[in-house]
């Protein structure tokens, strides 16, 4: 039996789409449940007017996962776990608690299912990917340290991100004058040789 699909059914099909199922999943499924009508002239018509709704709803939708992942794309989370001299865990830093880190960091709640379930497995910083169905595949930042050596790595970071904003500022606060601008010869003339002094 042909019917028109009147929301997204898994493995049958989306809105508006025409499909062909068995006619007891129709009558005893779709029909009851108003997933689907039969396919007939004037359902046709409507169907029509669905797939543009649903066009639109899926371009809303991808607009939003695709902002979402420009929020979370190299946010970088910190975990400290019991860890090996060699840097081999006990253990492992699972989905959920990266998905916990990440609400609690950004305020951004995703589902554990959408991260990636390969988990390092060693100490230092990986790179994690989250799934959106987006054509952006965002990446999450974590770095794994020993218990203890949370706080060290912290202050080092940012004793290492004053010193680059102290670099910046001085830099920005260089007197003009040190500045030489490039004045190329006039025609005709020889370039200036370098003078080794």
């Amino acid at each position: 039996m042909k019917v028109i699909l009147l929301s997204d059914i898994y493995k049958q099909g989306v809105v508006g789409e025409i499909v062909e199922v068995k006619d007891g999943f129709a009558r005893n499924y779709l029909f009851p449940k108003k997933l689907a009508v039969k396919a007939t002239e004037g359902e046709l018509k409507r169907a029509e007017k669905l797939r543009e709704q649903a066009a639109a709803r899926r371009a809303q939708l991808d607009n939003r996962l695709n902002d979402l992942a420009h929020q979370i794309n190299g946010v970088e989370l910190f975990f400290e776990r019991r860890a090996s001299p060699t840097g081999k865990l006990f253990g492992s830093v699972t989905t959920t608690e990266i998905a916990d880190a990440l609400n609690a960091k950004s305020g951004i709640d995703i589902n554990k299912r959408r991260i990636s379930s390969n988990m390092p497995r060693e100490t230092g910083t990986h790179r994690i990917p989250v799934r959106l169905g987006t054509e952006l595949s965002p990446e999450l930042v974590i770095t794994i340290v020993r218990e203890g050596e949370l706080k060290g790595l912290l202050a080092a970071r940012e004793a290492e991100a004053r010193r680059a904003a102290e670099k910046a500022l001085e830099e920005e606060t260089r007197p003009e004058a040190a500045y030489v601008p490039y004045t190329p010869p006039a025609e005709g003339e020889a370039p200036a040789e370098p003078t080794n002094e």
